[in-house]
């Protein structure tokens, strides 16, 4: 059925929904339940054969050719349908660079000849899947961790904050314990530093120890950690740690990762800095800065979202962070908050702004919220996502 859905004669082509993360890209058809695939955001050079990362660019012209590649791959090989003339809707965060928009927008429409593209906000999509209009929207993803408080379907604009403290700050830390640590037995039974074969740890490699083997411990554990790892503490006073794991690698060696590795390594989203900021610490000093009458309306609708949270015991630990933090005097005394209250969303974490997106594209009002190819090609101009010019909105009848 997909092989020849694109050559379909009479039913409407189904719209595209592509969501290009830093670390995954997810691709599939409106009206379905889930991204027909997840794959790296990056692509192969045709001439040198080597493998560059989407977002790593350093001009627009490179930019061009890796989102020229990276969408052949998505629609030719995954989608196998026919992107000439069809729709499509672009899953995108707030923090996306002009460039990078106005670059995706150039290959979409001059190299593919889409017919329309709708550019819509991941928070809000994310909040589509619930059927809601008020919520405070969590998205730990891989580079960093951001926050937008959403009222009445307009995002609070002051109450945004970011930090960088997600999937890639994991890495950095299970790759800096694994070279202080970490150790490899040889089929033989012989063992050597992980220091000694650096070309090992590799991004693919900290991403999978991260998914297989590491988890976020329980608050009372993590706050005797940090208070060895931190404050300088003794380390008596580390909690016993979790069993060790074996990691199995090319040629029958394996890869040691200790408990003390599992465990420790996801407390760099929790372990407050200088400025005493943590993932936590975010979503008060967002509520801090909203309207006093939104806030307690915001608590009660919490969404967490981004493949980092899908970590074991990251949701647990978060209710427990924020409980704690809340009867500190310096968030007492400004929020009238008893608790959080967090929703769970009907799909993984990790594509749930793609989600929205699929039940946005599949929705009839889509044509007159998107950007026709011939108002792009007469404007060569692509409008910010606060844009509310008519000029910019597809008029159906008039482009037919």
């Amino acid at each position: 059925m997909p092989l020849y859905e694109g050559l379909s004669i009479g039913d409407e082509p189904k719209v595209i929904v592509i969501d290009i993360g830093v670390a995954y890209t997810k691709c599939g058809l409106a009206g379905e339940t889930g991204p027909r695939c997840i794959i790296p955001s990056q692509c192969t050079n045709a001439r040198t054969q080597q493998v560059k990362k989407i977002w790593e660019y350093t001009t627009t012209e490179e930019l061009y050719e890796l989102l020229k590649e990276l969408l052949y791959t998505l629609i030719f090989r995954y989608l196998l349908v026919t992107p000439k003339d069809r729709r499509v809707v672009v899953v995108e965060s707030l923090l996306c660079t002009s460039d990078f928009r106005d670059t995706l927008a150039k290959v979409l429409f001059k190299h593919y000849e889409v017919g329309s593209v709708l550019f819509a906000s991941s928070h809000l999509l994310s909040m589509l899947t619930l059927g809601v209009n008020v919520g405070l929207v969590v998205d730990v993803g891989y580079k960093e961790t951001l926050v937008i408080p959403v009222y009445e379907g307009i995002p609070i604009m002051k109450g945004l904050q970011s930090i960088p403290l997600a999937g890639k700050a994991i890495h950095s830390r299970i790759k800096t314990q694994l070279m202080e640590h970490g150790t490899i037995s040889t089929p033989d039974q012989q063992h050597q530093a992980v220091a000694s074969i650096p070309d090992l740890i590799t991004e693919d490699l900290l991403e999978d120890i991260k998914v297989r083997c590491c988890f976020v411990t329980e608050y009372t554990r993590g706050q005797q950690i940090q208070e060895v790892t931190m404050r300088g503490g003794h380390a008596n006073k580390l909690p016993p740690p979790p069993p060790d794991t074996d990691y199995p690698l090319d040629g029958g060696n394996v890869l040691n990762v200790s408990g003390r590795i599992r465990e420790h390594s996801c407390e760099v989203l929790f372990e407050q800095d200088n400025e005493e900021t943590s993932i936590a610490t975010l979503l008060l000093e967002s509520l801090i800065l909203c309207p006093i009458d939104t806030r307690i309306e915001l608590a009660n609708n919490v969404l967490v979202t981004g493949g980092t949270a899908m970590l074991p015991g990251f949701y647990h630990r978060l209710q427990l962070e924020l409980a704690n933090l809340l009867k500190k005097p310096v968030y007492s005394s400004q929020l009238g908050i008893k608790q959080f209250k967090f929703h769970k969303a009907p799909a993984k974490e990790n594509y749930t702004a793609w989600l929205g997106g699929a039940l946005i594209g599949a929705l009839e009002t889509l044509p007159s919220k998107s950007l026709s190819r011939d108002v792009y090609l007469q404007k060569d101009k692509l409008p910010d996502w606060c844009c509310i010019d008519s000029e910019f909105l597809m008029d159906e009848k008039s482009h037919k």
